[in-house]
């Protein structure tokens, strides 16, 4: 059997789903790998690291497709390519179905079968292939050293003969994966952090990384038996936002993480907010592709708003596509590894499988 990746539209994409490391895993379970021409040169990795470890390397991306079983991708391909997708091939990806929803069923109604990462089941079993975790937590690092760029005055505490400076006060929005990872990397370099989640476990886990827990008064526990946040009440909506309010007036860096799957990322930051933080501050919106969590992110801009500056990153991935792209490619063996039956060496969709039942696009 044979599994393939093409190459990705690098205007919105830099990561890809292969990486030469991750060649001999697929060798050793049975699978030859194609890429096309070029695939990770970007990357700097040239196609002959991929040959020197096993890897086919094809003309194009068309040649790709109609030489493998199964195509792995970072993100769903362009409609030029799906059309040339074939009956009982497989796709693998982060295909977002929310968004995808009509191209996903056109396409699976040609016995092409669709497995989106992103909708994993949190169990222990999934945990190798977890592209979400392993992915926030570069982006919360990142979100965390890019915005301590723009903040125009030290970070730690300074002692001087001449002075004392201030550690920065952060404020981390949303406690998640890439949450936790912006709490840690900012108490790394010294800020004061504080957290807010509508999750109560998450408390435990941001006083374990050193960061003071913001609670709402009277907080109920808005979590899903999948771990994932779900929407609260008007009136908890309210009483965060009053919260919020006055802790934003003593904070100089806020990194926003909220997310819901599936929906418009909840607004939590609103412009009377922002119109109460000290001038230099800075919003880090890591949710502005799914709308921002401030209600004056716009997507890969830098808005000031009386000199406070709120950056909204489209794909901050795209700036550690080569450590991202390492993690994903693992990510992705441990989840082709099980749905690759090695003893028949053939493709087996088992929907008793939690796992292949809950990624599966149908």
């Amino acid at each position: 059997m044979k599994i393939g990746s093409i190459s990705e539209n690098k205007n919105f994409e830099n990561r890809v789903a292969i990486t030469p490391d991750i060649i001999r895993k697929y060798k050793s379970v049975g699978l030859d790998v194609h890429l096309s021409k070029d695939y990770a040169l970007h990357l700097g990795i040239s196609d002959k690291e991929y040959e020197n470890e096993g890897a086919s390397i094809l003309t194009n991306n068309e040649e790709v497709i109609s030489n493998s079983d199964a195509i792995l991708q970072m993100n769903i391909p362009s409609d030029e390519y799906l059309n040339k997708l074939k009956e009982n091939q497989i796709l693998v990806g982060v295909l977002n179905p929310f968004k995808n929803e009509k191209k996903l069923k056109d396409i699976s109604s040609k016995n092409i079968n669709c497995f989106s990462l992103e909708l994993l089941p949190r169990i222990t079993r999934a945990q190798s292939m977890d592209i979400l975790s392993s992915q926030a937590n570069l982006a919360g690092y990142k979100a965390v050293v890019d915005s301590f760029a723009f903040f125009q005055k030290a970070i730690p505490m300074m002692m001087t003969a001449a002075g004392t400076i201030s550690a920065a006060k952060v404020l981390v929005v949303g406690a998640g994966v890439a949450g936790l990872q912006a709490i840690a990397t900012a108490k790394r370099m010294g800020a004061i952090v504080f957290a807010t989640d509508v999750r109560l476990a998450s408390k435990e886990q941001v006083e374990s990384l050193g960061g003071k827990f913001l609670i709402v008064e009277g907080a109920e526990n808005l979590e899903t038996e999948g771990g994932y946040a779900k929407e609260g009440s008007d009136e908890f909506k309210k009483k965060q936002e009053n919260l919020l309010r006055e802790t934003l007036k003593k904070i100089d860096i806020v990194v926003c993480t909220a997310l819901i799957p599936g929906k418009e990322a909840p607004l939590i930051i609103k412009k009377d907010m922002i119109d109460l933080m000290q001038n230099g501050s800075v919003i880090y919106d890591l949710a502005a592709s799914q709308g921002g969590n401030s209600e004056l992110t716009k997507v890969n801009e830098v808005v000031d708003c009386n000199g406070v500056k709120i950056i909204g990153e489209k794909n901050i991935l795209n700036k550690l596509p080569v450590s991202a792209s390492n993690l994903y490619a693992r990510n992705m063996f441990n989840f082709v590894s099980n749905l690759f039956d090695q003893e028949k060496k053939t493709f087996k969709i088992n929907l008793e499988d939690e796992i292949i039942e809950k990624t599966k696009v149908i």
